[in-house]
């Protein structure tokens, strides 16, 4: 038997690994030329090729052979057979399916099933197809038969596994056929295929240099077969990582799926040797610590503790060790983002997060570009996530939501649409558009409709809308059709998002296909111009999730450009390697270990039964890598103590570990310890982005502008002067620095269009009616109604609540109007009015009245209709709500035109909301004549004040009586002054 060696986890493994073939064989001649080198990945090959270059110091040096094996959770799996595996006949293997090949052919087996409830969507298909790969892929790797499944599912399941027995007749049934049609095999079947073939040949023919399989665990059997194959070999040797070598045979035993040894005592197991047989591949080079002695104490099983020898002090081995707990994912992030910069201080220092946490790890590259330091990722970006895959999805969404305002600004707003002008001309017509068109109420549907509003608003505009719908037509009528071949689709698609991509300067091709992520996107592209051939026709509305589904998955990665010492890394990526500075990050429960799969399509006792591994099994595998780099000899833990809100459990290494070291002095020392570093971290962290000592920043204050004379308002409206008393920088803001709201993009009516709608039907009923009601008044009133409302009945909202309430109201109206006839001898409304008061300059208040009667005894009532809240009559009272008070003042002193002068006797507010009672007749305030006077005067003394120079226009100088809606409050940053104090 061939010698099986480990490398402690203290060691990186690939340097030591490196080392120990440059001591056995020699840094020089060809003898180390001859070795052949099988390692569990491609990034393993390439670590190991970077590995002999530090050892060497750079040296030029022949380097071994160096093949990838293929391991459970590589992304590139597959074993690369030499000429003598050619020679065996692997040479005639069939090539492997591509994956997307195989997502759409299984997809379109999906939706040529029957369903009970209705045919299957072609993107819902697609993601099931990606999970009956997954399965074929997990039954292939274990090496067993679909034929058994039948076997595995008896009367007493469930009758949902009996219907998924009957789903799975895909695999079981049609695809073996469908497989032999397009003359491949599924890359697990031919990588198993490949590896024992190799296997067959070295039976026979043993090669005649060394063989060294070094950093698999084999915990695929097909690698295993090959180890134990390596094992066999007289010039073999295996070389496992992190063995614990002091496990005896009742921990052994006792060991099961979730524990991080299990795999590699299986592997053992299939080479025939235990624990005692298995060597140090080095012995001493791991002298100063054995941290990981440590670590698998902690983890020992259940029952076995006590065979463990406790250090008696811990403390020296733990020394390089840091905990930091933080509150939230920010905080961690930026916390790693600290330690990884701190790293890189120190010349040829490298550093490197583990995690297999992509939100964490997105999250710190993002922290680390504030030093401008360009991590390498190498879990990559995916696809979708990338500008031109952002770009084709949010084209497909635009023109299949017919052209839906927020969907098509996306599309339009996006940093590779230029529409062939200057990419500069093409953003000013956009905020054109969506200034002129898309704010408040959508349009009609489709890029036509589109097109038809903004000609209606804009003939400029309106012909550059027509130029971009005629763009986006011949993928926009496929988008409406019920059956549309999916090449065409792809084909239109792909047109319009290269012409909308296309600049002054460049075509869209030059632009949309540029780049790394460009390119991925492309080769994508041309694949799935082949593959999507084999789906049935679909509905057209479903592209953009049919190609959102087929764009998850693929990964770019970039190729060049990143720091060469600062790393972010998976737990497959980390497998072999190490870094001067190891973060791992992310160690919460659910996340570091992840929660074990739902299996979609098998129970977990079928799983068992079929012979599928348990879904534990991972988290073994993935306690493997935590003890990996915990052994690193300088370590960083991290993890979030809530996320989104919600607490989370540190993962169970941690606790175990902590339960470990408080049963000792010097243990208790080391938590200590880590709580002070933690709490340091920490304060550095929240210190980061304040300013540096010795600089104070002034509390945040209300803003108080103080314009020059010349630029305040000389006129304002009876509301306006409200607003004045109220909160003087939203009239800052509007009348000087002459700022309006913009309406919502695609917005529901609301609140005010409500009022617009209700006011413009009454307005329009009691206009040009003069003395009493006729006797459809109410019809005429619903008719009315029915014009105000017309542009808005096509909401289903307001067809179902709004237009019920106004009939209502209308009906509450008209018995009003019957019961005032006497009373009433003339009905204005809407009427305006101006005064104008005499000063240097003059002020003019202006005043647009809801309606003005005159009583038969020849005095006035004021009525305002009000769909919302009504003013409080202390306030009105008061004069803090002087809108009808005003507007009395002003029909004594003849400002409404043809009214004229006389006393106000009574100021009404009509409260009209439709509910339960549908309207309300109310009196604002009391002695009108009075409030009239007070109102005038208070304004006068109002504007005294504002023209003075020092006056300035403050927000809300009193919080009692700020309004409770402004259209500023954003402006006016009442959260950062209010919560700094620095309001009064």
């Amino acid at each position: 038997m061939g010698r099986v060696y480990t490398i402690a986890p203290e060691a990186a493994f690939v340097d030591e690994l490196a080392a120990g073939l440059l001591d056995r064989y020699g840094d020089g001649g060809t003898a180390l030329s001859d070795v052949l080198v099988l390692l569990p990945t491609r990034r393993a090959c390439r670590a190991l090729g970077e590995a002999f270059l530090r050892v060497t110091g750079g040296r030029p040096l022949l380097l071994p052979s160096m093949t990838p094996i293929g391991d459970i959770d590589e992304d590139e799996i597959g074993f690369v057979a030499g000429e003598d595996a050619a020679l065996a006949g692997a040479a005639d293997l069939p090539p492997a399916i591509s994956g997307i090949r195989r997502q759409l052919l299984l997809a379109r087996l999906i939706m040529g099933r029957p369903a009970e409830d209705g045919p299957v969507g072609a993107a819902h298909a697609a993601r099931l197809a990606n999970e009956l790969a997954r399965l074929i892929d997990e039954v292939q790797t274990q090496r067993l038969d679909f034929s058994r499944l039948a076997d595995i599912v008896p009367e007493d399941f469930a009758a949902h596994w009996q219907t998924t027995l009957e789903f799975l007749k895909i695999v079981t049934e049609n695809w073996p056929a469908i497989l032999v049609d397009e003359g491949c095999l599924d890359p697990t079947d031919r990588r198993n295929r490949l590896i024992e073939a190799q296997i067959g040949l070295w039976r026979s023919e043993p090669p005649a240099g060394p063989v060294v399989a070094a950093g698999s665990t084999g915990s695929l059997p097909a690698t295993a077969d090959l180890l134990a194959c390596v094992a066999d070999m007289e010039r073999g040797t295996v070389i496992l990582p992190g063995l614990d070598i002091t496990l005896d045979d009742d921990s052994i035993a006792a060991l099961g799926p979730g524990h991080p040894q299990f795999g590699i005592i299986r592997l053992l197991d299939r080479l025939g040797c235990g624990v005692a047989d298995v060597s140090q591949w080095r012995p001493g080079a791991v002298a100063d610590f054995w941290r990981s002695d440590i670590v698998n104490g902690a983890l020992r099983p259940p029952g076995t503790a006590a065979a463990y020898a406790p250090l008696t002090d811990p403390a020296p081995a733990l020394e390089a060790v840091r905990v930091v707990d933080c509150p939230g994912p920010h905080q961690e992030a930026l916390v790693i983002a600290l330690t990884m910069r701190e790293a890189l201080e120190t010349p040829e220092r490298t550093a490197a997060l583990v995690t297999p946490d992509r939100r964490l790890a997105r999250r710190v590259a993002a922290e680390l570009r504030r030093w401008q330091v360009d991590v390498d990722d190498s879990g990559g970006t995916p696809l979708a996530d990338t500008v031109p895959g952002v770009f084709l999805r949010l084209t497909a969404e635009a023109v299949a939501l017919d052209a839906a305002p927020v969907p098509l600004l996306a599309a339009l707003k996006h940093p590779l649409a230029s529409g062939g002008e200057e990419t500069s001309t093409f953003r000013e017509r956009v905020r054109d558009l969506e200034r002129t068109v898309l704010r408040g109420p959508r349009p009609a549907a489709g890029v036509d409709g589109l097109a038809r509003a903004a000609r209606a608003a804009d003939g400029e505009l309106g012909a550059w809308a027509e130029a971009l719908a005629a763009s986006a037509a011949p993928f926009a009528e496929l988008v409406r059709r019920a059956a549309v071949p999916v090449p065409e689709l792809l084909d239109a698609h792909i047109r319009f998002a290269e012409e909308l991509a296309a600049s002054a300067t460049e075509t869209g091709v030059a632009r949309l296909w540029a780049d790394e992520a460009g390119e991925s996107a492309a080769g994508l592209i041309s694949e799935l111009r082949a593959a999507v051939k084999t789906l049935p026709p679909i509905r057209g509305a479903e592209w953009p999730a049919l190609l959102d589904a087929l764009l998850e998955g693929v990964v770019v990665r970039p190729q060049y450009g990143r720091h060469p010492r600062a790393h972010i890394w998976g737990l497959l990526e980390a497998r072999l390697q190490q870094a001067d500075l190891m973060i791992l990050g992310g160690l919460n429960e659910g996340v570091w270990p992840p929660e074990p799969a739902t299996d979609p399509w098998m129970s977990r006792p079928m799983r068992r039964d079929f012979g599928l591994p348990a879904s534990e099994r991972r988290i073994g595998l993935t306690a493997h890598d935590f003890v990996q780099g915990f052994a690193a000899r300088d370590v960083v833990l991290t993890r979030s103590t809530r996320v989104d809100g919600s607490p989370t459990v540190p993962a169970r290494w941690l606790t175990r570990l902590e339960t470990l070291l408080g049963a000792t002095d010097g243990g208790k020392d080391v938590l200590r310890r880590w709580q002070a570093d933690g709490a340091r971290w920490m304060r550095w962290q929240n210190e980061l982005d304040l300013p540096p000592d010795g600089e104070n920043l002034p509390p945040a204050l209300p803003p108080a502008p103080s314009p020059p004379l010349a630029a305040r308002p000389r006129r304002l409206s009876v509301t306006e002067i409200e607003t004045l008393i109220r909160d003087p920088y939203a009239v800052y803001a509007r009348r000087v620095l002459g700022l309006r709201r913009l309406d919502p993009i695609d917005a529901d009516p609301g609140v005010a269009d409500r009022g617009i709608v209700v006011h413009r039907a009454i307005e329009n009923f009691f206009r040009g009616l003069d003395g009493p009601l006729p006797l459809d008044a109410l019809d005429r009133l619903l008719r009315a109604g029915e014009e105000a409302f017309a542009s808005l009945m096509d909401r289903p909202g307001v067809r179902t609540f709004w237009w019920p309430r106004f009939q209502r109201i209308a009906r509450w109206v008209v018995d009003l109007e019957h019961s005032r006839e006497a009373a009433v001898a003339e009905r204005h409304t809407e009427i305006d009015g101006a005064l104008v008061l005499p000063g240097e300059p003059a002020f003019e208040l202006r005043a647009r009245a809801d309606r003005i009667d005159r009583l038969a005894g020849g005095d006035y009532e004021i009525i305002d209709y009000k769909t919302g809240a009504v003013p409080a009559k202390k306030d009105v009272n008061s004069g803090l709500s002087p809108q009808l008070s005003l507007e009395a003042a002003m029909i004594r002193e003849g400002a409404f035109g043809a009214l004229e002068p006389a006393a106000v006797s009574a100021l009404t507010y009509w409260r009209l909301s439709g509910g339960d009672p549908p309207g309300q007749a109310r009196a604002a305030g009391d002695e009108p004549e009075k409030l009239a006077a007070d109102a005038l005067e208070g304004l006068r003394r109002l504007i005294d004040f504002y023209d003075a120079a020092g006056t300035a226009y403050r927000a809300r100088p009193d919080p009692d009586i700020a309004p409770r809606h402004n259209d500023y409050d954003h402006l006016e940053r009442i959260q950062e002054w209010a919560s700094a104090g620095g309001g009064e």
